[in-house]
């Protein structure tokens, strides 16, 4: 089998960045070697603590977790704690970490890490883009260092923050045109796609035949995000960035050229996007479809792995 890639992730937990987190650490085609916070979901403290606490739940000590930028660039700061919970994990309570978050800045453990190992990491962001940005800005040459670079965020269609805007996007849209104007390619996982992923009823039932993993940390989690039926559910938004470096073939791209919105009152943080490239050289690949029974089969058999390894 070839070598797992080497996976460093950028994130906000956040339900789904748990679940993103789960599936890197469990999934045999990853390396997971650092994961960076910042705030967007709740506050940069409880996203920090939320990371901290999944990685000594699921058992994997040994990863640097770095904390980074509490807010925005320029936007004041917005939160989805209705959504994730005020503690931002739903109704998952998962034990206080014994271990702290490494020294320094998450800016500079990504510059950092992908300097060390050029061409390895694939870099993955699916928070607010504030640490991204000022990595670009402090070391441009990390969109050559890195193996690719992949978000969940934004939308070809509609909004959820508002009508126009993702999340992710609307939480700092000055740092997501500054990462989409960067000059790399970037692999753009949007609404559009991530809510045709559901965990629905078939989906938890699944989950719950995981031991702790499902019982204190995905059901509690999921069923706090959404109500399941037979066909409906929560969208999983999140993992489907990290799944997608497990396995690319799992979605259908197109070329695009992403602009974001960041003067618009109505529509400030909407990704506008352009298939009709008119001699432009496209700065996104952007993800029109998805194999959804695939995506679950990868997923859950990751996170039957994951629940093996629970210390």
């Amino acid at each position: 089998m070839p070598a797992p890639k080497k996976i460093l992730i950028d994130c906000d937990p956040g339900i789904d960045d748990a679940l993103a987190i789960t599936l890197a650490h469990g999934c045999p085609a990853l390396d997971l070697v650092g994961i960076t916070t910042v705030g967007g979901n709740v506050s940069l403290e409880l996203t920090t603590l939320n990371a901290l606490k999944l990685r000594e739940f699921l058992g994997f000590p040994s990863v640097p977790v770095v904390a980074g930028s509490p807010g925005a660039l320029v936007a004041s700061r917005i939160d989805a704690a209705e959504v994730h919970g005020f503690g931002g994990l739903g109704a998952a309570v998962l034990p206080e970490p014994r271990l702290p978050a490494g020294d320094g800045h998450a800016v500079d453990f990504i510059v950092d890490t992908l300097a060390a190992s050029p061409g390895e990491i694939s870099l993955v962001a699916v928070g607010p883009l504030t640490n991204i940005a000022l990595a670009v800005r402090r070391e441009p040459r990390i969109m050559e260092w890195a193996r690719d670079f992949t978000i969940l965020g934004g939308s070809y269609t509609r909004g959820n923050r508002t009508p126009a805007a993702e999340f992710n996007i609307a939480a700092d849209p000055e740092a997501a045109a500054i990462v989409f104007g960067a000059g790399w390619t970037v692999n753009q996982i949007g609404l559009d796609v991530s809510l045709t992923a559901l965990a629905n009823g078939p989906i938890l039932e699944r989950m719950r035949g995981l031991g702790r993993l499902g019982g204190e940390l995905l059901i509690p989690s999921l069923e706090f995000y959404g109500m399941t039926t037979a066909h409906d559910g929560p969208a999983v938004h999140d993992a489907l960035a990290v799944a997608f470096v497990a396995d690319p073939t799992l979605f259908e791209f197109t070329p695009g050229v992403v602009d974001v919105e960041t003067a618009g009152r109505f529509t400030s943080g909407m990704t506008v996007i352009d298939f009709n490239l008119r001699g432009r050289v496209p700065n996104a690949n952007v993800a029109r479809k998805i194999d959804v029974k695939r995506f679950w089969d990868l997923t859950l058999e990751s996170f039957a792995e994951a629940a093996a390894r629970l210390p």
